[in-house]
């Protein structure tokens, strides 16, 4: 309904503004999307929007504001950018003023399924779809809820405008993604990617709930029959999404997860799904998802019926997918669960020598968390076009305000409290540069989550000292287990193992500063 003002509109500091639509159902925001030619829709009922030019994040355009007392927490660097309060005022007052004599939408919602841990958060925008991308990805609060909801945070994405004076500000580009911790705000500018938001706001929550001694984590989740809760850590691509939707388990959530001391909570509300190659047969789940309600990014259409041709990168090779978790048939409704049993972490081993399951122990869990061995994939970040071997702390270091330590200190001591199982499982190459099978992967999953994994014999994988089964239920041919088996040769697997545990071996030394408490460099790769 416009013009139904949010409680606190007037601390929005927006002036001129035209209609506000507040809240609105999925109905009336399809209704926007189509009449304001931001959408199309799928055979299926999906709405289908275009995020233009940038259909992935931009790292180097995320900046935090260098104030007391956040500064003295922030672990800045790279991943995160200081910007002075006097730029980011002025970009502050930029955005706000793109919204003047403008129709926009407001929405009010939770993010953190745990009354206890959950945060308040307001989004601003002027472009219908990507209201609708917050309706899909984060809670809705309920009527009475509303009445008094008042925003621990508020997020303006002007989308539509860029900062034509980067330079003088002394930005990576025109692009800007900021906050302002202190004051509760973030904005953004020059970037239509709907993920900014959601990312935006698991930093935010990255930042706050290890000050409460709670974990912040960026994995999957799901809860099998028993109770018993499996984690999923891995980078965009690595099949978080896949492999935690699952028949036979309630999905909890796929994506952002907190740990506190009543057990797991879901960030969000919803699903946001790479779709690339998606069909029926593989994942039937997130296909049978994309439905009216959810929204599309970046796919393209077969013809006038609408019909999507998820084979078609020639937008992007990161086409995705966002709808409510009630659109999964199979998911916990309160998105909760207890304390996990298993913790799995995914890699995409580029170099093809890693075993497609390995059991860790609590000092190699702590080690491949930090280390985050992965590489990331086309499309999930501006200007990443192929596989590219990297290091991301904690499976997620793009989204971490504090240091990586912060963090792993706090998984450590949740391992040994609930006394939890840790296994790394590579989704990636094998020696003969082909994609682990998603049934092999799920192979491995079943053996870790119906406990079949600890009746296997176990073999030993040189320089990494990684221990593997020699067969596994589900696995049709157990020679895939043992990487070597994979390669023509026994010296160039030894040669590519040595070159991955090299690069291992000098990532970890930026943690070497860290104390005692953090050296779990012993349980990574040796090199004699």
């Amino acid at each position: 309904m416009a013009n139904q003002l949010p409680k606190g509109f007037d601390k929005l500091g927006l002036e001129n503004i035209g209609k506000v639509y507040y809240n609105l159902g999925y109905d009336d925001l399809l209704i926007h999307e189509v009449n304001r030619n931001e959408c199309k829709l799928s055979s299926t009922g999906a709405a289908i929007c275009d995020t233009g030019i940038f259909t992935g994040r931009s790292p180097k355009d995320k900046y935090f504001v260098n104030q007391d007392p956040s500064n003295k927490y922030i672990y800045w660097g790279e991943v995160n950018q200081p910007i002075s309060k006097e730029i980011f005022d002025e970009l502050f007052k930029f955005t706000r003023n793109e919204f003047s004599g403008k129709d926009i939408y407001v929405m009010d919602v939770f993010v953190g399924a745990s009354k206890s841990s959950r945060r308040a958060i307001r989004f601003v925008t002027e472009v219908a779809w990507q209201a609708h991308f917050v309706k899909n990805m984060f809670i809705e609060p309920t009527p009475e809820e509303l009445e008094n909801f008042e925003p621990d945070f508020v997020v303006y994405n002007a989308c539509k405008t860029r900062d034509r004076k980067w330079k003088e500000h002394g930005l990576n580009s025109d692009v800007y993604v900021c906050f302002d911790v202190e004051n509760k705000v973030g904005i953004i500018g020059g970037t239509w990617y709907g993920g900014e938001m959601k990312k935006g706001i698991f930093s935010m929550m990255n930042y706050w709930l290890p000050l409460e001694n709670k974990l912040p984590m960026h994995c999957s989740a799901n809860v099998g029959k028993d109770g018993d809760v499996a984690l999923f850590f891995g980078l965009s691509g690595t099949g978080k999404t896949t492999l935690s939707t699952d028949p036979n388990r309630a999905l909890i959530g796929d994506d952002e997860h907190g740990w506190d001391d009543e057990g797991v909570f879901n960030f969000e509300g919803g699903c946001y799904a790479k779709v690339i190659d998606l069909s029926a047969e593989s994942e039937p789940e997130i296909f049978e998802a994309i439905r009216k309600n959810a929204l599309l990014e970046n796919v393209v259409i077969k013809d006038e019926s609408g019909e999507v041709d998820f084979k078609d990168s020639s937008k992007t090779e990161n086409t995705r997918v966002s709808y409510p978790i009630e659109h999964i048939k199979n998911h916990e409704p309160s998105l909760r669960g207890g304390h996990p049993k298993n913790i799995i972490f995914l890699s995409y081993d580029a170099y093809g020598v890693l075993p497609p399951v390995s059991k860790l122990t609590k000092e190699q869990a702590m080690y491949y968390f930090l280390s985050g061995y992965t590489a990331k994939v086309a499309g999930t970040e501006r200007g990443i076009t192929e596989p590219v071997t990297t290091f991301s702390a904690c499976f997620g270091e793009a989204f971490l305000p504090l240091h990586p330590t912060v963090y792993a200190k706090l998984l450590g001591e949740k391992i040994d409290e609930h006394n939890v199982n840790v296994y790394l499982v590579n989704t990636g190459l094998n020696g003969r540069g082909e994609r682990m099978s998603i049934k092999d992967t799920r192979a491995c999953i079943n053996g870790i989550l119906n406990g079949s994994i600890n009746d296997a014999e176990f073999e030993t994988l040189d320089v990494f000292n990684l221990q593997y089964p020699k067969s596994l239920d589900g696995i049709k041919d157990p020679s895939i287990l043992d990487p070597r088996n994979s390669w023509e040769s026994e010296e160039e697997f030894n040669k590519a193992l040595r070159e991955l545990a090299a690069k291992f071996v000098e990532n970890f030394k930026r943690y070497s500063d860290s104390g005692s408490e953090f050296d779990y460099s012993s349980a990574g790769p040796k090199l004699d």
